[in-house]
């Protein structure tokens, strides 16, 4: 039988611990409380680097995060090159499906909540008016990581790659254990 994962490639790995940091990096709350989140709530690290400005800084966190969403994407993209193509994980309508569903849960968060209420902006003391409870977050109260797992999903359903299923697992798993910090 054919190989699902080559699990000899670096990159698979490589891509794992990208996904892995990124939530890491900027809000999950290991016992050592380092994360950029937290050191800015409570030592206002980025504002101080920012002269006082919060907003700025939350802006130069936003770029970072999203800089280094595109750098795990890359990196993903990467892996799954280097892995086994099997047609039974290629499934090209349900995967346009996934990307397309998963892209509007990711804009239309991003739109409802605003880059400061997207990038934590409430770690830097600037809080929305009130909660956003219109779309997408009726749906769901976490539709930007659902729907990043749909597009990481679709990504791997597009080019038939099962260990880009394997990946979305692992990117599912960290947004809820991220999900348990947020609560």
């Amino acid at each position: 039988m054919d190989q699902l994962v080559d699990l000899s490639q670096t990159s698979l790995y490589v891509s794992a611990t990208a996904i892995a940091f990124n939530p890491t990096f900027w809000k999950c709350e290991p016992p050592f409380n380092i994360t950029v989140a937290r050191q800015e709530y409570h030592n206002k690290v980025l504002t101080r680097l920012f002269n006082g400005n919060s907003l700025r800084a939350c802006y130069a966190l936003a770029i970072t995060i999203f800089s280094l969403g595109l750098f795990r994407d890359y990196l993903y993209k990467s892996a799954l090159d280097a892995q086994p193509y099997h047609s039974t994980f290629h499934l090209p309508l349900l995967a346009y499906a996934l990307l397309a569903a998963g892209n509007v849960l990711v804009l239309s968060s991003t739109w409802a909540l605003g880059i400061v209420g997207t990038y934590l902006g409430d770690y830097f003391g600037i809080l929305m008016d009130e909660p956003v409870t219109s779309f997408p977050f009726n749906l769901t109260g976490a539709p930007m990581y659902y729907g990043s797992a749909m597009s990481f999903l679709g990504t791997a359903l597009l080019y038939g790659k099962p260990a880009g299923v394997f990946l979305t697992g692992e990117v599912l798993v960290v947004y809820l254990i991220a999900l348990t910090f947020e609560e």
